[in-house]
């Protein structure tokens, strides 16, 4: 984290947010559970240290509808600036797939879990769950299988349709993560044509997010972004930490 903040720093952000992951199909796999005190701490460790520098905290669910109790223990755990929720993981009968998985299956069984992948977001967007921004919408984009026809927003226009509107009836913020800007715009979820969407359809607010994981990646993509998300109607706000809205 204090590297990451080097980089903002270096970059001449006026700050930056750490969405930690909560994943708990990672964690049955063996990941550690999220330790939100001690999080915060780490949060509260670089604020000390990077004074000019704003901190915001956060957490990025994954599949929470899937594990309510667990996310609310989270959220128990202590006050969080951004709350992030996400699909990673399908179910195809009796396994739990992750999407980055998907392009190692032959191309029919990819395309139906795609197709529940976003089954899957459209379940989550309309759970209780609490979360306010909706992250990564396309996730499987990213790691899309070389067999398959290229990616087109259009041939999944209904499923993406249906989980905007589900989004923008429950107020959520569309996230425009940038992958680390690692492949240009092809690789953003969403692109620009799902963005424009979103406006249309009467989407309030867009974040960003570089999904950075580590410090060389931070706001990669972030310029780019900025021309596609202006492109599709959204505003900056004086606050340069603030969400674009329409």
């Amino acid at each position: 984290m204090e590297r990451s903040c080097e980089r903002a720093v270096e970059l001449g952000l006026p700050g930056i947010a750490f969405t930690e992951h909560a994943d708990w199909v990672a964690i049955h796999d063996g990941q550690r559970p999220m330790d939100v005190a001690g999080y915060l701490d780490a949060v509260e460790r670089c604020r000390q240290r990077f004074k000019g520098l704003r901190i915001l905290s956060g957490v990025e669910f994954g599949e929470p509808h899937w594990f309510p109790e667990e996310s609310a223990a989270i959220l128990a755990g202590g006050k969080l600036d951004r709350v992030l929720g996400s699909v990673h993981c399908v179910r195809i009968g009796s396994e739990i797939i992750d999407a980055s998985e998907f392009r190692f299956r032959p191309a029919s069984e990819a395309m139906n879990a795609i197709k529940e992948y976003f089954r899957e977001m459209l379940d989550l967007v309309d759970s209780p769950q609490h979360f306010d921004a909706l992250a990564h919408l396309d996730y499987p984009k990213r790691y899309w299988p070389s067999d398959l026809p290229l990616y087109r927003e259009e041939d999944f226009e209904e499923e993406l349709r249906a989980i905007l509107t589900a989004a923008q009836k429950r107020g959520l913020v569309l996230e425009a993560n940038t992958t680390r800007g690692d492949g240009g715009e092809q690789r953003f979820c969403p692109g620009r044509k799902v963005l424009r969407w979103w406006h249309e359809m009467g989407g309030e607010a867009v974040s960003f997010g570089s999904d950075a994981h580590h410090p060389e990646a931070v706001a990669g993509g972030f310029k780019l972004a900025v021309e596609i998300v202006e492109a599709a109607g959204f505003k900056p706000a004086k606050d340069p930490l603030a969400l674009w809205r329409r």
